[in-house]
């Protein structure tokens, strides 16, 4: 079996495990933030947490890329910057300044994490410099890479936008869960999911590759479910959650 084959064979079984995963998060939200369970076994700082493995994703994915042939091309230069950029901002940025000492994260959840990162970066910096074909300068002028670079841009600033929402309501609170308002938040629950979905497709469509789909669908498999257990809680525990708002979806989800 080439290398080729069995990577192809990789991204679909990915897929396969990533439709799994989420039909199990639908019935059990994973032990985390607002979902934790007493009983999840050792733990460490939250932020300490996604520090860890997220910036594993950062490591492979530059370490994959750079064993690859095509690694100086443009093409794949562009793809591995908007990837660095994310995943920096992500594991440094994003915790340091979320930092809580006094939210704990499942060590077996960080462990899983790490080891999906491996997987998922390495799946995509091995297409992007040696596995997929190569490409001229020409397809960043290609309807597919400008449709995914709207969508990728478009979902950031999404995601960062509410992000930022939601840190600016811990700050204020004291650390404590509240009602976020303002922004996408006057008709969702979680529109930082939302934006983090549509980031990954435009991921998937912009590279058009196996390995930014099984992305996609990863990231819909966790956030989707993990968007409904959220609202779910949020109407649950906050007196005058709003009543109108979704999940995900304003007016369906």
């Amino acid at each position: 079996m080439t290398e080729a084959s069995l990577y192809d064979l990789l991204c679909h079984a990915w897929i396969v495990l990533a439709i799994v995963a989420g039909i199990i998060l639908f019935r059990t939200p994973a032990p985390y933030g607002r979902h934790t369970w007493t009983n999840a076994g050792p733990e460490i700082s939250g932020s300490l947490g996604w520090m860890s493995m997220e910036s594993v994703s950062l490591a492979v994915f530059i370490v994959v890329f750079l064993a690859g042939p095509r690694r100086g091309e443009l093409v794949p230069l562009t793809f591995g910057t908007w990837w660095v950029a994310h995943y920096a901002h992500r594991a440094f940025v994003q915790p340091i300044r979320q930092w809580d000492r006094r939210r704990a994260m499942p060590l077996f959840i960080v462990l899983a994490g790490a080891i999906f990162n491996v997987i998922n970066a390495s799946l995509n910096a091995r297409w992007l410099t040696a596995l997929g074909p190569a490409r001229s300068s020409a397809w960043l002028g290609t309807p597919a890479f400008a449709g995914g670079a709207v969508l990728l841009v478009v979902g950031a600033a999404i995601n960062v936008r509410s992000d930022e929402t939601l840190l600016a309501l811990r700050t204020g609170g004291g650390g404590e869960y509240g009602i976020p308002r303002g922004f996408l938040y006057r008709w969702l629950s979680c529109p930082n999911y939302l934006g983090e979905i549509i980031e990954w497709t435009g991921w998937a469509i912009a590279t058009w590759s196996m390995a930014g789909v099984s992305f996609a669908v990863w990231t819909a498999a966790n956030l989707v479910p993990r968007a409904r257990a959220h609202h779910q809680w949020y109407r649950a525990r906050l007196p005058g959650y709003p009543r109108e708002r979704r999940a995900l979806i304003p007016g369906v989800f």
